[in-house]
Order: C-alpha cells, then structure tokens, then sequence
C-alpha cells in the first residue's frame, strides 16, 4: 500500500502552527524526517497532511545564551557535531551526537526532531534528561518552557499538543570541574543502543564530588535519573569503590522490559556495567579540569 497524504511546506512558525489547527491531528510535522518517514513506509503513522518546517530557518542556531546553549530544533545532528560552541559549553552532547546513526542520518535528522520523536534510546534524550534541558514550545496560545522531567512522557510520546511545535531546547552550561562521558552498548556503531548512560561529575577544591548527574536510556520507556546514585555520590571522593556501590544503585531495582535485543536481566546488567563506565569517565576528565 502506497500511502498518500498532502505536503504543506511552512516558511515561518505562525504559518506552521496555522497548519497544525486548521489539520488538526491529521497532521505531522516533517524536520529532517529520519523517524517519521520510516514510521510511514512501515503503515505506522498514517497522516493526511505533512507540515515541512525546512523553509523555516529562524529554527535552525547554536547560540550561547543566559548561561546555556540554545539550539533551535531544525538545527541538524551534523551542524551540532561540528559546532566547537557545542564542544565548550556542552561537551557531553558534543560526544553523543556523532554516535546517532551513520552520516546520512545526521546530516539530515534534527535536534527537534530526535526530542520530539522520542525514542527512549535516542542519545540526545538522554543528554537531555541528564543535563535537565529545557524545551521551549510554540502553540495557538503562545510559548510555553517544559522541563525534560516533564516533557518525556512514555515511549514516542511527549507532552507536545497536536497543535504545538518545538521550537527550542537549552541545556544548562556545566560549572567548573566538571567531566562528561556518555557511553552505549550497540551491536554495531550506529544502531540503536540496548543501553546507554550519560554522566557528569562536578569536583570541588577539595577533590571531593560536588554534583554528580547519571542517566540511563533503554531500562524504562524514557530516559531516567539514577537519583539513587547520585544521592550516594554527593561529597564523597571520586574513587572506584563509591564509583561502583553508585552504579550498583542506579541499576537496582530497574524492571527494563525484554525484547528482541535484549532481556531484561541482560539489560539491568548492562545499566551497571554502563553506569560505572561513564561515571568513571566523568571522574577521569573532571580530574583534568580547574575546579575555577
């Protein structure tokens, strides 16, 4: 079956969300189409009409603003990949984003589009939830800011209303000692990852672990906070036995579902073993960082 629906490209966000009402949920927006197009050649979405946003170009910087990096959602993976503003302020995205797909996957596919999409093993939603981004929304209403923790909803769903477009996502500027490290578990480089852990750890003058941030991707149906562990972490040296007991916390009590990658034994392992790699990492750089 060959599907078929009307192509309505935007040239401004006004004219965008005029779409949105007057099409109501029959309606897609279309960035870089690396999810949605799939999802339509399998019959798993079957829109009537296509609202293109690539003639939208004030959607698509990397500006440093208010102590954050504001990326507009049409901004492609390539762009933030290459960008050295994304490198300084947010080195742990600058390191997830060249592992999403091959190279044609990212200069095409969207910063936006990977957030609104929300697969729960996409590496910038894991970023995201780490960093604790913050979403801005256009609507009918006017701009609105969602939180990450309030944004990702369950699996492929967002709070994002069917007349809504995410215009922009902000991630907070790290402090001073602080190392990042983001690692995956994939078959092959590119796949989708069975599961994924993105860290940050804060040192303080004394050594001591100031902040310390950890998020797991594939054991729940979003990306999640390993509050657990980093409650553990807080003022403790960064050495391997706290390093462990956080990752053995972060991984305790997690009830991942099974599929065709993985079991969900072999995925809570798995968040362990990922969990204390990228928290050990983070120690490691936040060593070789100034704490001023």
């Amino acid at each position: 079956m060959v599907a078929t629906f009307d192509f309505l490209a935007a040239n401004s966000v006004p004219e965008a969300l005029d779409l949105l009402a007057r099409h109501g949920s029959d309606a897609k927006v279309l960035a870089g189409g690396q999810s949605l197009i799939p999802l339509i050649n399998l019959g798993l979405a079957q829109p009537s009409v296509l609202v293109d946003l690539n003639h939208v170009r004030d959607l698509a910087y990397i500006e440093r603003r208010d102590g954050s990096l504001a990326i507009g959602a049409l901004t492609r993976h390539s762009t933030a990949a290459q960008s050295p503003l994304v490198r300084e302020i947010c080195p742990l995205l600058a390191e997830a984003v060249p592992l999403i797909g091959d190279r044609q996957v990212r200069s095409r596919g969207t910063v936006g589009g990977s957030i609104a999409h929300a697969d729960p093993v996409a590496e910038i939603l894991s970023v995201a939830v780490c960093l604790g981004a913050t979403m801005r929304v256009e609507g009918p209403g006017g701009s609105r800011e969602v939180p990450s923790s309030d944004f990702f909803l369950s699996y492929l769903t967002t709070a994002l209303g069917p007349d809504e477009i995410l215009a922009e996502v902000r991630f907070p500027e790290l402090p001073a000692g602080t190392g990042t490290s983001f690692q995956e578990l994939v078959r092959r480089q590119g796949d989708f990852a069975i599961v994924a852990a993105a860290a940050t750890i804060t040192l303080g003058d004394d050594g001591a672990i100031r902040d310390a941030r950890l998020a797991l991707s594939g054991v729940a149906p979003t990306p999640i906070r390993a509050d657990a562990a980093e409650g553990w972490l807080a003022g403790k040296q960064p050495e391997a036995a706290a390093i462990q007991e956080a990752a053995r916390l972060a991984s305790d009590g997690l009830e991942p579902d099974s599929d065709v990658m993985a079991s969900s034994d072999y995925r809570r392992a798995m968040a362990e073993v990922f969990a204390r790699r990228a928290l050990t990492e983070a120690a490691r750089r936040a060593h070789a960082k100034p704490t001023r």
